[in-house]
C-alpha cells in the first residue's frame, strides 16, 4: 500500500529539481510583491493565501508524479470533456461576471474557480493524445479537421464569456503545438488570416461591449484617456518607470502603496515588481522564466513519445504567451486582457493549473527512460 503513495528512488533521480526550485523562487518572489501591493488594505490576507496555493501546488505535483503520464493519455477524453462541461456550466447556470467577463464559476454566491484554466489544460492533453494517435500526420485533411474541432469547442465557449485573454492563450497554444507537429506553413498562414476574420466577426457582434473594445485598442493609441481607459496602464508606466534600474526598495513604492493601479496583485503584479525592484528585479524574474522554459524545451526534446513531447510544447506555448501578454500590457506593448502572469499573479485557479502543467512536464521528463522495476 505504501508503494502506491511513494515515488521510486530511481524515478526521483530523473526528476528535474531545478525546475521545481525555479518555480518556488518565482512564487516566493510573487508573495513578496503581493504583500507589498495589498498590505495596507488587507494585511497578510493575500500573502497567506498565496503561500497556501504554493503548498497546495507542491502537493499536487507529488500526486500527479505518482502516476505515469501514459496513464493520463488513457483518460484524455474524460479530462477534456469535463473541462468543456465546466465551461458550459459557467456560461449558463453558475456564471459570475468579473471585470466584464463571466469567466468565474459561482455557486451559492461563492466564486469557486475559472473553468477556462482547467479547460485549457484539458485541451492540451487532448490535442497531444490525438497527435500521438495520428502518429503526427497533422497534414492529413481528416486529421487536421479533427484536431481543429477539438481546439475550437473550448475556445468558442471561452469567447462567449467573453474572455479574450484566455482565448488568445488557447489560440497560441494550438498554434505552437501545430507548428511543432509539422503543420504546413500555408495552413498556418491561412489559419492566421481566418483568425483575423473571426476577430472581425466577434468585434462587431453583441459579445463585444464597447468598453472591451476600448481596453483592447488603448495600447495602440498615441493619446490615451488618462482618467478613463488608459488610467490603469498609465499608472503602471509611471510605477515601472519610476523604479529605474534598482527600484525604490521593498515597501517603498509610492504607486504600490497608494493603490493607484487596479488589480496590482493579480493582472498588474509586474508593475509592483518594476517599481520596487526596478530593471534588475524584472531581469531576475525573466531569467527565472528563461531557465524554466529552457528546461521544459529540453524535456520535450528528450521525451520518449510524441504524447509527452506535445504536452510539453503546449505548456511552453501557454507560458511563453502569458509572459509576453501580461508583461506587455503593463508597459503598453500589448492589449489589456486580464491574463495572469503564471506563478506570479495572485489567484487559485491560475496557480493550481500552472502547477498541474508543471507536474505534467516533470512527469514526462522523469519517465523519459525505461526503468525496470
Amino acid at each position: 500500500m505504501l508503494e502506491k503513495v511513494t515515488l521510486d528512488r530511481r524515478l526521483l533521480k530523473e526528476l528535474d529539481f531545478v525546475s521545481i526550485i525555479t518555480v518556488i523562487l518565482i512564487v516566493l518572489f510573487s508573495c513578496v510583491n503581493i504583500y507589498s501591493a495589498t498590505r495596507l488594505k488587507f494585511g497578510y490576507f493575500f500573502l497567506k493565501h498565496q503561500l497556501m496555493w504554493l503548498a497546495a501546488g507542491l502537493i499536487l505535483i507529488y500526486i500527479i508524479l505518482l502516476f505515469d503520464y501514459v496513464i493520463i493519455e488513457n483518460y484524455a477524453g474524460i479530462i477534456y470533456w469535463f473541462g468543456v462541461f465546466l465551461l458550459v456550466l459557467n456560461d449558463t447556470i453558475f456564471k459570475s461576471t468579473v471585470n466584464g467577463a463571466a469567466s468565474w464559476l459561482q455557486i451559492g454566491g461563492v466564486q469557486l474557480m475559472q473553468p477556462s484554466e482547467f479547460a485549457k489544460l484539458g485541451m492540451i492533453i487532448m490535442l497531444a493524445k490525438q497527435l500521438d494517435v495520428m502518429e503526427g500526420k497533422i497534414n492529413d485533411v481528416k486529421n487536421f479537421l479533427k484536431l481543429a474541432v477539438y481546439a475550437i469547442i473550448p475556445m468558442l465557449l471561452i469567447i462567449k464569456q467573453p474572455d479574450m485573454g484566455m482565448t488568445m492563450v488557447c489560440f497560441f497554444i494550438v498554434l505552437g503545438m501545430f507548428f511543432v507537429a509539422g503543420l504546413n506553413l500555408k495552413v498556418i498562414v491561412g489559419g492566421l488570416v481566418s483568425l483575423v476574420g473571426l476577430v472581425a466577426i466577434v468585434w462587431n457582434s453583441p459579445l463585444m461591449e464597447e468598453y472591451w473594445k476600448t481596453r483592447l485598442t488603448s495600447f495602440i493609441t498615441s493619446q490615451s484617456d488618462d482618467l478613463g481607459s488608459g488610467f490603469q496602464v498609465g499608472q503602471s508606466l509611471i510605477g515601472i518607470g519610476s523604479g529605474g534600474i534598482w527600484g525604490k526598495g521593498f515597501l517603498k513604492g509610492t504607486q504600490v502603496a497608494g493603490g493607484y493601479i487596479p488589480e496590482q496583485h493579480t493582472d498588474f503584479i509586474f508593475s509592483a515588481l518594476g517599481e520596487e525592484w526596478g530593471l534588475v528585479g524584472a531581469l531576475v524574474l525573466l531569467l527565472l522564466y528563461g531557465i524554466l522554459i529552457y528546461k521544459f524545451i529540453n524535456i520535450a526534446r528528450n521525451s520518449k513519445d510524441r504524447f509527452g513531447s506535445m504536452i510539453c510544447v503546449g505548456i511552453v506555448s501557454s507560458l511563453l504567451f502569458s509572459i509576453y501578454q501580461n508583461i506587455g500590457m503593463t508597459i503598453k506593448i500589448a492589449p489589456i486582457t486580464g491574463i495572469a502572469l503564471q506563478f506570479m499573479s495572485y489567484g487559485g485557479s491560475s496557480m493550481l493549473t500552472s502547477f498541474m502543467g508543471l507536474a505534467l512536464v516533470l512527469n514526462v521528463g522523469m519517465r523519459r527512460k525505461k526503468i525496470n522495476f
